[in-house]
């Protein structure tokens, strides 16, 4: 098996993308997005930086892309939903779907939280379903994130996830720019993101019973609207993040 090699990922602009699917449809989404969305979205200026299964819902796919800027978001989405890839699979894929609407616009945190990526992405030939687990911690805000709560998570509680067997790999918050594509729509929230790595569920089970006893997520409360959703996510044969 090849691998086709990147050195860094690293993207202004993220789109969270969390899709709710007809029963039985995830594997028939996830063939065809592996096989034909990936180079077919990069191939206009898009980072496909990471699809995945949620292991908490069946019938749940979760994936992120990335931008280098508003505008050439607006000009890639363009290109690629107006082009030849989209326009022969699309009714495959949104036959699929029963909701596409559930999308986080996002930036990072502070210019040096987003992603840098080594990893290689598989290539159409690859079998194996990686086995690490990816996932995404989405704090609801009252507010737009400001200095009180980036301080809070990068001096106190990043280091005792840290600690406790996470890979902090990335945050974000709310990118507050108007959606400069608007056939697809973005949610209206204010929210801040951290993406982590496991090397496999039985780890992550282990750093959610030490860090329940830290009640270091706990004191995030003075900052949320409502509990802390999370994403326990399997990456796809072909994501990049794996």
């Amino acid at each position: 098996m090849s691998t086709i090699s990147t050195v860094q990922t690293y993207s202004p602009i993220v789109e969270l993308r969390h899709y709710t699917l007809h029963p039985g449809q995830r594997e028939t989404l996830i063939e065809l997005f592996d096989r034909e969305f990936l180079e077919g979205q990069e191939s206009v200026g898009i980072k496909v930086i990471g699809q995945f299964r949620n292991l908490d819902d069946a019938n749940s796919f979760v994936w992120l892309r990335g931008f280098d800027d508003m505008q050439t978001r607006q000009q890639a989405l363009t290109g690629f939903y107006t082009g030849p890839i989209w326009q022969a699979h699309r009714n495959a894929a949104n036959d699929t779907m029963i909701d596409s609407d559930n999308v986080l616009l996002l930036k990072p945190a502070r210019t040096t939280s987003g992603f840098k990526l080594e990893q290689t992405r598989p290539t159409l030939d690859a079998k194996a379903i990686p086995n690490c687990l990816v996932v995404i911690s989405i704090a609801y805000l009252t507010q737009a994130a400001d200095n009180a709560i980036l301080e809070y998570f990068e001096q106190a509680l990043m280091p005792i996830l840290n600690q406790n067997g996470a890979q902090v790999l990335a945050s974000f918050i709310t990118e507050p720019s108007e959606n400069t594509y608007p056939k697809l729509p973005v949610r209206n929230e204010h929210v801040f993101i951290w993406i982590s790595r496991f090397a496999n569920l039985a780890d992550y089970k282990n750093h959610i019973e030490n860090l329940e006893q830290t009640k270091a997520t706990a004191l995030l409360s003075r900052w949320l609207t409502r509990p802390l959703e999370v994403l326990q996510l399997s990456p796809t044969t072909r994501s990049r993040l794996h």
